[in-house]
């Protein structure tokens, strides 16, 4: 990581730690009230595997589903930069993108990112090519309706990677893992990285 990118990583794991020493508190409104400021972030241990899986990848088109405030997005993003890929990103809340857009472009990597503002479902069936690599992380409740929308766009030797998928084990996330493992050409193994990751590559027949 360059110094641009550590500074600005600093700043993230500054907020994250700030955030995670107070007692939670659920902003108004729910998932489409547009007040929540809580981050939510995947640590530092789950973002360097998400770096270290997409950079595997020769010059892969990354999606990212759940953009939030944009930490792992610079992950994802410094990966695309170093493997000649692009990252696309999408996030139902405008204040969320805008802000992940400031620290993308703070840390030199606003270039690599396409940031996509609306609901997932419907913006990834409007994806004009196929992707190379999915980071699955917003509402538990459309992890198989994303699933569903994207596993068709997916190129041979694509990876996927679930998060949140130990805590909260809710039922959502379990219907995603019986789900993406019994796709044909998929294969997927549980990690207990950060919350639980479940990470899955194609390989159609």
């Amino acid at each position: 990581m360059d110094d641009r990118i550590s500074t600005v990583l600093d700043l993230y794991h500054t907020r994250m730690q700030a955030e995670r020493s107070q007692p939670r508190v659920e902003a108004p409104g729910g998932r489409d009230g547009g007040h929540d400021q809580r981050m939510r972030a995947i640590g530092p241990e789950t973002g360097r595997l998400l770096n270290i899986l997409a950079r595997s990848l020769d010059g892969p088109a990354i999606l990212e589903l759940g953009t939030s405030f944009g930490y792992s997005g610079i992950w994802l993003a410094e990966a695309a930069r170093a493997t000649g890929g692009k990252l696309i990103t999408m996030e139902l809340h405008d204040y969320k993108s805008a802000y992940a857009r400031r620290m993308a472009e703070q840390a030199g990597l606003a270039d690599w990112i396409d940031f996509r503002v609306g609901d997932a479902v419907r913006m990834i069936g409007e994806l004009s090519g196929k992707v190379d690599f999915v980071f699955v992380d917003l509402w538990k409740d459309l992890y198989l309706p994303c699933l569903e929308a994207f596993y068709p766009r997916l190129n041979p030797g694509a990876i996927i990677v679930a998060d949140n998928m130990i805590r909260p084990g809710t039922e959502d996330v379990k219907r995603y893992a019986r789900a993406i493992r019994a796709l044909p050409g998929m294969s997927s193994v549980l990690l207990p990285v950060g919350t639980g990751i479940e990470v899955s590559r194609f390989e159609p027949n």
